[in-house]
């Protein structure tokens, strides 16, 4: 697994969080992913891209800035501050957030199998 690939999936990710593209994200998040919010929450995939096609989940800004990227073996784990604008149903989301994500390799595919975000000060 090469970091260039890493770096241009996270991009791709991230690009179709902000355009809530649920296809995308379908290829991009494993079947089993596990994923821990802020609030401590664990959500599956489907939860996450029910929250995009049900319009619940609208993103204004995402920027991402601080990546740290680690390959091990087939898998990488990335670290990356989110500065993140947006409404999930009524409520406002606004702030800086980090995110830890683990991509594995499936037959030339990075897909999330695990993730995590806490909100920073």
């Amino acid at each position: 697994m090469k970091i260039e690939t890493v770096i241009n999936t996270e991009i791709e990710l991230l690009t179709a969080i902000k355009n809530s593209d649920v296809t995308a994200l379908e290829t991009f998040l494993h079947d089993d992913l596990l994923f821990n919010l802020p609030d401590g929450q664990t959500i599956t995939k489907e939860f996450d891209l029910n929250s995009y096609r049900s319009g619940k989940m609208k993103i204004d800004s995402l920027e991402a800035s601080d990546q740290i990227i680690n390959i091990i073996g087939d898998s990488a784990v990335v670290a990356v501050t989110i500065s993140l604008k947006g409404l999930y149903e009524t409520t406002p989301i606004n702030g800086v957030f980090k995110y830890i994500r683990v991509w594995k390799e499936f037959e030339n595919n990075l897909k999330v199998i695990a993730g995590s975000c806490i909100q920073l000060a």
